[in-house]
Formats: C-alpha cells, sequence, structure tokens
C-alpha cells in the first residue's frame, strides 16, 4: 500500500470526492523527498478532473499540501461573505484563485501564526471561524473536523458525512485503486 496516497485518502478525501471545497495535508519533508514529483503526477491526473495539489508551505520538517476542488473554491471565492471577510483580512479575491492561493502562502510563512481564515478555505461555515477567533478556541459546541460555534446538528451531519467519505476512499485504496484512477475524469 501507498503511504503517501493512503495520508492524502484519509486527510483529503472529502476534497477529493468534491463534497467540501478543500483539505490540507501535513507530510514529513525528510521522509518523502519525491514529494513534488509526486505533486507534479496527482495533478497530471487529476487537474482535468478540477482536482489540485498546491504546496502552500514549508519548513524544516514538514510540508502543508492544499488538495482542492477548483470549481468549489472559485464559488467559495464568489460568494459575497467569504470574499468580504478575507478582502479584510488583505487577500486580493478580485484577482482570481490563484492570487488568493499565493496571499494565503504568504500568510501561513510570514511567521505571524497559522492564520485563522484558513478555515473558510477548508469549507468552515463562516459563524465558527468567527467563534473560534472570539473565544481563543474554547467554549465550542462540538470539536470534530473542526470547532462548531454555530449550527452543531448540521455540523455532526456533515462531520458524518466527512468520515464516511474518508473510509471509503481509504477502502478503495486498500483493494489497490490509486487515487488518480479513482478520481480521473472519465
Amino acid at each position: 500500500m501507498d503511504e503517501m496516497e493512503m495520508t492524502v485518502a484519509y486527510h483529503c478525501a472529502p476534497a477529493l470526492a468534491g463534497i467540501k471545497p478543500s483539505n490540507l495535508v501535513s507530510f514529513c519533508g525528510g521522509k518523502h523527498p519525491d514529494l513534488d514529483a509526486r505533486i507534479a503526477a496527482w495533478n497530471a491526473h487529476l487537474n482535468p478532473s478540477g482536482i489540485c495539489f498546491e504546496k502552500i508551505c514549508k519548513c524544516k520538517k514538514r510540508i502543508l499540501v492544499l488538495v482542492y476542488r477548483r470549481e468549489k473554491m472559485e464559488a467559495l471565492l464568489a460568494g459575497k461573505e467569504v470574499a468580504a471577510e478575507l478582502e479584510k483580512a488583505g487577500y486580493p479575491v478580485g484577482e482570481g484563485l490563484g492570487a488568493v492561493i499565493g496571499y494565503l502562502k504568504e500568510r501561513i510563512s510570514g511567521g505571524g501564526g497559522f492564520p485563522h481564515e484558513v478555515g473558510l478555505f477548508l469549507g468552515y461555515p463562516l459563524e465558527d471561524v468567527h467563534g473560534f477567533v472570539r473565544s481563543g478556541g474554547r467554549d465550542y459546541k462540538l470539536n470534530g473536523y473542526w470547532k462548531v460555534y454555530s449550527d452543531e446538528q448540521k455540523a455532526r451531519e456533515l462531520f458524518r458525512r466527512y468520515t464516511k467519505c474518508r473510509k471509503a476512499v481509504c477502502a478503495r485504496l486498500g483493494m489497490g485503486i490509486s487515487i488518480s484512477r479513482l478520481f480521473a475524469a472519465a
């Protein structure tokens, strides 16, 4: 079994399957010297399906990769509330997805701490991102794929869907089906 593929499947199944705009996955830098080549290969096979892999940050020990559905991310940026929130944080929303992801890379690599607005890219509700910032990550209603401050029932249902998706994708990988084969455009 391919460890890198299983790591991506485990952490990014909902984005790969299109039920979430994006996921982040972290790789140990020294353990995966071929990561750039793998990202290029995944992109070659999956970009036609709208799935993109992009290295967001690299430090001495870890490499953070954003796995996203281009169409879902563009729709997210087209939403008035999310766009306004990102613009307040300095993102060049009007310049397109590439510019916005470029600015996210700068924010993450800038050394000022991990930017809370990354939750918006990951499809977290705006109310939950605000709740996290307001409370410093405390006093949440539910802790799952993110800390929930708003609609607990809706979040529980999404968490169930994400977990079901993760199990299904990982099971297929366990049967020897690669991510590229599983998600490539027909």
